[in-house]
C-alpha cells in the first residue's frame, strides 16, 4: 500500500507539475503562453498506477490554476477524462468539453 502523497508541487523549469509517493513521482505536462495552460502529458511510472495517484495530480495542479486566476486546455487524454468526471473543474477551461452548455 502505498504512504499518502505528498503535495502537488508546479515545477515551472520543467514546465509539469509533480507529486511524489514512496519514491514514485508522477508528472503532468503543460505549456503555458500567458494565462493558458495547455496539459500535454500525465505519467505515473508503473509501480504506482491504479493507485489515483494521478488523479490526486490532476486535482492538486487544477486547484493550483484555479488559485493563479489562469485557464486550461486539456490536450492529454487523462486531463480530459478527469475533467468529464469532475464538473467542478469545468470553470478552468479556455473552451468549453463537447457536451457542455455554451
Amino acid at each position: 500500500m502505498y504512504a499518502m502523497p505528498s503535495a502537488v508541487r508546479d515545477n515551472p523549469v520543467l514546465s509539469r507539475f509533480e507529486l511524489n509517493a514512496d519514491g514514485a513521482t508522477a508528472v503532468a505536462n503543460y505549456k503555458r503562453a500567458g494565462n493558458i495552460m495547455t496539459f500535454t502529458h500525465t505519467e505515473v511510472p508503473p509501480q504506482a498506477r491504479h493507485v489515483g495517484m494521478a488523479s490526486r495530480l490532476i486535482e492538486g495542479a487544477l486547484e493550483t490554476v484555479r488559485a493563479r486566476g489562469l485557464k486550461i486546455v486539456p490536450h492529454c487524454s487523462f486531463v480530459s477524462a478527469y475533467l468529464e468526471s469532475h464538473p467542478e473543474f469545468h470553470d478552468l477551461l479556455a473552451a468549453p468539453l463537447s457536451g457542455d452548455p455554451v
